[in-house]
Parts: C-alpha cells; structure tokens; sequence
C-alpha cells in the first residue's frame, strides 16, 4: 500500500471517528506531556480523571514544580507505576529552573527532559509545535505490523528502528500531527490487540495480516522478563483510629509512598509461621488479628499480602525501634492525605482507618 493512500484513508476515518479528548483540543505542551505521562500504560477512561484533577490543582509547569513530591504522589495514587510520578515532578522542575517555565520545542531537546522518551518527546514536538516527526507508540505498533506485515520484534532495538523507518517514511509532508493522532487513535479503536474491526476497516483490502489471517499473531513481542512472587506480612499497630506507618525508601516498588512496617517472605507463612512473626517483632505475649489475603498484581510481580493487626492500649505502648524505628502515629485526617499504594488504600478503606 502506497504511503500517500495510507496515510490519507487514517485521516479520513480519523475525521469522523476520533474521541474528542481534551488535550487534543489545545497546543499547550504541558497539557499534551501531562496528558502522555498519565498515559503511559493507563487506558484512557482511567487516565482522564487524573488528568483533569492535576489540570485543576497544577494548571501550569510553574505550579507542579512547586508542589512537594508527597503531594504529586498523593494526586498520582492508584496509577501504578509511580516512578512515572517522581519523574513528571522532577521534569516540572527542570522545566521551571532550566528552561525558565518554556517547553523545548524540538524533538532533540524534549529528549532530553527527565522522563522523557522518544515516543513523548515526538508527541509533545508533533502535537504542540507541529514537527514533522512519527510518533510511535503501542497502537502504531500494531496498526503498521499488521498492515505491513511486519514479524521483526518491536521490543528489540533492530525491529524499533526498522518500524521507526517505516513510521517516518509514511510520514505525510503537510499536518503531520494529524496523522499522528489518527493512526494513534485507529489502533486503540479500531485495529484494536483483540477482535480488530476487520470487517470494517478502510485499509483491509491492503492489509496483509487481513489477507494471512494473522492478526493474532502480530505484532511481534517477545517475553523476557519473569512474574515474581512476593509476599507481604504488614505489622498494622492501631490504636483507636490511628496507626503507625512509615515511608518506603530504597529503589523498591512504591517509593516514597506511606504503608505499614513489613516482614516479607519467600514463601506463603503458615498460622504457626504467622504467630511466631508477630511475637518475634513485636514481643511474647502479644496476640494479631490476621487479614484476607490481598492479592495485589504490577507489571512484573504478583503481590500476596496479610495484614496482622496489633492492638495498642495506650499512647506509651506505642513499638519503638527495629522494624519501626521509622514509623510514626498517624490519625484519620493524615493518613488520607499521605500517598498510598493501592493495597495499603484498599486495606485502610475496607478498616476504617482513614482511607
């Protein structure tokens, strides 16, 4: 199929299919790289919400970058991937120190923002400054692998720069960024990873993954990385409606949010198992009231977690030192505002503590 006939039957369905979203109906490049951070692995009926809330309390770069990161984590919480987060505040910061408050306008310098990749960087340069680049994303991915029959791995670097030719050499020369969001938007609607609209699709006649009935087996990606299995024993010691809780650090998951001291373990611990954690931790005589099981499932790890909770008398009984030597008493009203992971939510919520 010819670039020029491609190109112009995506803008056309385009035309009349697109969902009016509302960072495409403004040039500003923060909206449109706030917009694709939250983006980034959410589906949009997700996302939206989020990203109208930060348009509300950040409607500028300047005042994201004077937020505190708590507070940025606090507005991200229940998005996953919080690195995400922590790179969208440093990048606002960056923005408002280096670049006094002003977008780069090119592709080559949005690159160079914190957090910001290739795929951003030519959707912030295509969409608010009109650039004539490709953009490349998981929908492209597909729409370009199927119709073209492209069986090179997207996931590694010689099958990227071989789509990344090809994505550019479909490139039309006039409103590129048009195109962008048309065949961005063809792929999350239309030539979707499961039941593509076949039937219906303007460029079936040409598409070669319609022709050999592969579209299952396309695009290309292969697995490397394995599932781990962890498991959580948070030590919850509550008094009233107040609980001790502390921030995570180190390069884990969820740092820089709030949860509970923690045991963890390599495997499932048995009643036995569990009676002997709370007594080792938080001394003999000592008795836990032992949640569910939360199953909590990210990108690479499967979560299993208890919650053993310990009741405390009084203001004094409060557990000093070892496993919550960085722990603090928080009451109802901090605990809503500190950010959370969705586990730790998910218990609070259903415990009356807080959340």
């Amino acid at each position: 199929m010819k670039a020029t006939v491609f190109s112009a039957k995506v803008v056309e369905w385009y035309q009349e299919h697109h969902r009016l979203l509302p960072w495409r109906q403004t040039r500003d490049p923060y909206k449109i790289w706030l917009s694709e951070i939250i983006l980034q692995q959410t589906r949009v009926a997700q996302g939206l919400p989020y990203y109208r809330a930060f348009v509300r309390q950040y409607p500028n770069v300047r005042s994201l970058a004077a937020a505190s990161e708590q507070e940025v984590l606090r507005m991200w919480q229940g998005l996953g991937y919080y690195s995400r987060a922590r790179n969208l505040h440093a990048c606002a910061r960056m923005i408002a120190k280096k670049y006094q408050g002003n977008f780069p306008q090119t592709f080559v310098e949005l690159k160079q923002l914190r957090g910001v990749g290739d795929y951003t960087a030519a959707a912030i340069a295509s969409f608010a400054f009109g650039e004539r680049v490709a953009v490349l994303d998981g929908n492209v991915f597909r729409v370009l692998s199927r119709v073209f029959g492209v069986s090179d791995d997207i996931a590694s670097p010689a099958g990227k720069r071989k789509f990344m030719a090809l994505a550019n050499d479909l490139l039309p020369v006039k409103d590129s960024s048009t195109y962008n969001q048309a065949i961005m938007e063809f792929g999350a609607l239309f030539c979707t990873p499961r039941s593509p609209s076949c039937d219906q699709c303007p460029l079936s006649a040409g598409c070669v993954a319609f022709r050999r009935g592969m579209q299952a087996d396309l695009p290309v990606k292969r697995k490397s990385v394995k599932t781990k299995r962890r498991y959580f024993h948070y030590v919850v010691a509550r008094r009233g409606k107040s609980v001790l809780m502390n921030r995570r650090t180190g390069q884990d998951i969820w740092k820089g949010l709030w949860d509970f001291p923690l045991v963890e373990s390599e495997t499932r611990l048995s009643k036995g198992e569990l009676e002997r954690t709370i007594k080792k931790v938080v001394g003999e005589g000592t008795s836990a009231t032992v949640s569910p099981e939360y199953k909590h499932v990210l990108s690479h790890q499967v979560i299993a977690a208890r919650f053993l909770e310990i009741s405390i008398p009084k203001e004094s009984d409060w557990p000093r030192g070892g496993l919550f030597a960085s722990a603090i008493p928080c009451g109802p009203g901090k605990v809503q505002r500190l950010p959370k992971s969705v586990l730790v939510a998910r218990y609070l919520r259903e415990n009356g503590a807080g959340e």
